[in-house]
């Protein structure tokens, strides 16, 4: 019986247990592609933004692609930001975030950057 009792414990313990890891995407897979040289001091800093887009797997099917992920998570980062006149975001970047639980599957796409205001 006590033999049974931790076997089974055990099991309930390992079905219960998950996996994580994130990463950094490395390479530019923006949307956009304009490029902005910030020489001179014409330019005001007007905070931070973010959009996130998420997507559920079990055993291993549905969901979009990684790339579509990402540009989802930018497309609502754009939304978020509600750009006006001068205004741009630079610095972008995107991270995915998995979550591992047995045959569930979550992936993350978080997009995050700086949203400028040219005054010049």
């Amino acid at each position: 019986m006590k033999k049974s009792l931790i076997a089974g414990l055990a099991a309930l313990a390992f079905l219960c247990t998950g996996c994580a890891f994130s990463r950094e995407a490395t390479s530019n897979n923006n949307i956009t592609q304009t490029e902005v040289v910030l020489a001179k001091k014409n330019f005001k800093v007007i905070g931070n933004v973010a959009g996130e887009s998420e997507q559920n797997y079990w055993f291993g099917i549905g969901g979009m692609s990684k790339k579509s992920l990402g540009q989802s998570a930018m497309s609502s980062m754009y939304k978020n930001a509600d750009l006006k006149g001068s205004q741009a975001i630079i610095n972008v970047n995107i991270s995915y975030k998995n979550k591992f639980i047995l045959i569930y599957n979550q992936t993350k796409a978080l997009a995050t950057g700086t949203v400028i205001e040219f005054t010049d």
